[in-house]
């Protein structure tokens, strides 16, 4: 018996935009900060230079790998293609290995406070709630 994909709700393909949306620009920003380095978000000091200087030469590929499938999960919702859960995994996979050593190995909670940590838990929670929406879309037929 053949899978018969279900029509996608118009609130779907609302999210699965604003994600293709946030994922590019994660792309953006890697690629800002690839490009500038510590100026990627403006005039940086020393203190940003000096923790840019000391990220690992992995670091930038991680990145990478984050917004990448971040971006191409949310393509692929908009493909109803089954393969958008595993791509948002991933995603995940690599940014709490992108957070999980900025704040384990540096000192920017020191220097910064406890709201640097704001931006990257917004972040973790979008990404785990488009793993969850792949999911959801998965058990509803959306995708396949």
């Amino acid at each position: 018996m053949a899978f018969v994909r279900q029509p996608m709700p118009t609130w779907f393909r609302i999210f699965a935009v604003v994600l293709l949306a946030w994922g590019a620009a994660g792309c953006f920003a890697w690629y800002q900060q690839f490009r500038l380095g510590a100026d990627a978000m403006g005039p940086a000091d020393a203190y940003q230079r000096a923790l840019y200087a000391a990220l690992p030469v992995w670091y930038n590929a991680v990145y990478a790998v984050a917004v990448g499938t971040g971006f191409l999960g949310a393509l692929a919702l908009l493909a109803r293609s089954v393969f958008a859960r595993p791509l948002f995994v991933v995603a995940l996979i690599a940014v709490i290995v992108q957070f999980g050593w900025l704040f384990a190995t540096t000192d920017i909670l020191a220097h910064r406070g406890v709201g640097a940590a704001g931006f990257p838990i917004v972040i973790v929670v979008i990404t785990g709630f488009e793993i969850w929406l792949a999911r959801h879309a998965q058990r509803r037929g959306w995708i396949a």
